[in-house]
């Protein structure tokens, strides 16, 4: 494939769509891209729509969902608004933050969003909703990527099949229909029915937007592929449509994932148990899985260390045997408060903090630490008391911080993300925890065993990462010692070449080019019953 700059050419696209939300989109795109880019394509991801609590800041201080970041680093590019214009935050099971192009434009309720009937009151129209006003500005942002490269990969959202919300739809169908884009379902077989699954998903859309939908791609199957191939043929019989590839299942494969208690790094978890520790002890991590989680990504390279056990964690006898305890991000501070108040989760993180046994807290884990809460924006709850293990005052501001802080901590370099309303004043304790070059203070705060910052993705930082952890064993009474060459960055690369060497391997590259490139074929053949 060759460039487009200065050709005039729009550049080639694909929509990868799932029979369900988790089918492994996030991963096929991720994959997809890293395949393309070794291939000499110069490829950017999209993601229209996100509905997330994992999200990063771009360079030029726009929010995105984490998946889409990971993906850009998949297709060795920045990150940008472009690649996902329209974030949505849950803030509880009815609403979520809208942001726009990286910032945020209010809260809005899921049926002021996605739009309902209106009824027959004057003025009204059916499906008013904020969604169907956005169709042209993601549209738009497609097309100015298109123009830049080679290639579009674009991830869609849950089912393309959810007929109750196709009349509005931007991320999947409606996308792929405005801008002529081929499409491929991809199936979790692991769950089972994917044969239902790819027919009924096709069987249920217009015939206009069937003529899209060019075939499909298995994901994580167990086995042996003979045993699968009469499925394969029967269901090319019965829609006319390729499978495309049939992905193995592989353990640790996962990135950063959009929603749910899951950490990226899935396999790098479950492999911390058993990899020997590079000193005499292991170090056990329990992180609180509050309510509203947000960026629990922040744990990925804690459990990328050898020796280092991560395990989420919901009642308070779950973190007697921890050597640290870490209170997460979370879309909701005040609510994660209470929570942790009711579950007796409050005061066993009090009573280990005067133990003098290490505590964490990040973002809205550091605000839950402090002193006081003054929150008039996000749960407008007033004066709240928090922990009361650090001597910080938080009062929530309008506007959002979203920023990329450069500084020192335990004398090594870091770097991470902030994404918060909460402004913390430092009151006391022993110091910040990330100082400037020139030693003035940046972020966060200590004191004793507790340890606070706004900071996500600091932990990525190896040199940091490595002291904090060695002060971590020392306030634990460990002896454990971190592993002197573990990257996180080198961690990451390699687990985006494995996800591209399952596409290399396991798709038919040849085929899924011919789509990028040249678009859906004509002649596909329309499935009964079609759309309501």
């Amino acid at each position: 494939m060759s460039g487009t700059h200065g050709t005039g050419r729009t550049g080639g696209g694909l929509l990868v769509a799932g029979t369900t939300s988790d089918a492994g989109k996030s991963v096929v795109t991720a994959g997809i891209c890293r395949w393309l880019v070794r291939q000499g394509v110069k490829v950017a991801p999209f993601k229209a729509q996100n509905m997330s609590l994992n999200s990063f800041v771009t360079r030029e201080g726009a929010e995105i969902g984490r998946a889409q970041a990971m993906q850009a680093q998949a297709a060795r590019v920045e990150p940008t608004a472009l690649m996902n214009p329209v974030l949505l935050k849950p803030g509880s099971d009815s609403s979520s933050q809208v942001v726009l192009l990286g910032k945020p434009v209010g809260e809005m309720s899921a049926r002021g969003y996605h739009g309902g009937s209106g009824g027959s009151s004057p003025g009204k129209t059916p499906y008013g909703g904020k969604q169907s006003t956005l169709l042209p500005v993601v549209v738009e942002c497609l097309a100015e990527l298109r123009g830049t490269y080679d290639a579009v990969i674009c991830e869609g959202a849950g089912s393309p099949a959810e007929i109750n919300l196709r009349h509005n739809d931007i991320v999947n169908m409606g996308l792929a229909r405005a801008a002529r884009l081929p499409v491929v379902v991809v199936g979790d077989i692991d769950r089972g029915g994917v044969f239902a699954s790819f027919f009924g998903t096709t069987a249920l859309l217009s015939p206009e937007d069937q003529e899209l939908v060019c075939g499909y791609l298995v994901n994580k199957f167990r086995g042996d592929v003979s045993l699968l191939e009469p499925g394969l043929d029967m269901l090319r019989g019965l829609t006319g449509r390729s499978v495309y590839g049939v992905l193995p299942f592989a353990h640790g494969l996962g990135i950063d994932e959009e929603d749910g208690l899951r950490v990226s790094m899935r396999g790098a978890v479950r492999e911390s148990v058993v990899t020997p520790p590079h000193g005499e002890d292991v170090l056990r991590v329990a992180v609180v899985a509050v309510p509203l989680m947000s960026n629990f990504t922040d744990v990925d390279a804690l459990a990328a260390e050898p020796g280092v056990v991560v395990r989420f964690v919901d009642r308070p006898q779950e973190l007697a045997d921890a050597d640290l305890v870490v209170l997460p991000g979370t879309r909701g501070t005040v609510r994660a408060l209470a929570w942790l108040r009711e579950r007796g989760l409050a005061d066993a993180i009090v009573r280990r903090a005067a133990e003098g046994r290490p505590v964490l807290g990040i973002c809205g884990g550091y605000q839950i630490l402090g002193g006081t809460i003054e929150d008039e924006i996000e749960s407008r709850a007033g004066r709240v008391d928090g922990l009361g293990l650090l001597p910080v005052r938080v009062r929530f501001a309008a506007e959002k911080t979203l920023a990329r802080p450069v500084g020192e901590a335990l004398g090594e370099p870091v770097e991470g993300y902030e994404i918060h309303h909460g402004v913390a004043e430092v009151l006391g304790g022993d110091g910040p925890f990330m100082t400037g070059d020139d030693g003035r203070a940046l972020d966060g705060c200590r004191s004793g065993a507790v340890w606070g910052t706004h900071w996500h993705g600091s932990l990525e930082s190896d040199g940091f990462r490595r002291a904090f952890l060695r002060r971590i064993a020392e306030q634990a009474g460990r002896r454990f010692v971190p592993a002197p060459d573990t990257s996180f960055g080198a961690l990451r690369e390699e687990q985006l070449d494995r996800l591209g060497d399952l596409i290399e391997e396991h798709a038919d590259t040849a085929a899924l080019m011919r789509l990028i490139e040249d678009g859906a074929p004509a002649g596909l053949p329309f499935i009964a019953p079609g759309a309501p």
